[in-house]
């Protein structure tokens, strides 16, 4: 997976949460996302541009500390 801003990503089907790590470091829990979403963003050319547009601002999530 290539980004200029997500360095990794993963998704727990159980919780239906999504982990996202940024190349800052930083990781976020976005909370009660469809599996579908996830499928998407994995499939998605920009992981930046999909999470802008179809997650941020979509779901509530928790910051964590720095990975």
């Amino acid at each position: 997976m290539s980004s200029s801003v997500i360095d990794h990503f993963s998704y727990d089907v159980a919780t239906k949460t999504l982990k996202i790590t940024f190349l800052t470091g930083m990781v976020y829990l976005y909370k009660n996302v469809p599996n579908k979403t996830f499928e998407a963003m994995k499939t998605s050319i920009s992981k930046g541009k999909y999470f802008n547009s179809m997650i941020k601002g979509n779901f509530k999530f928790k910051k964590l500390k720095f990975e």
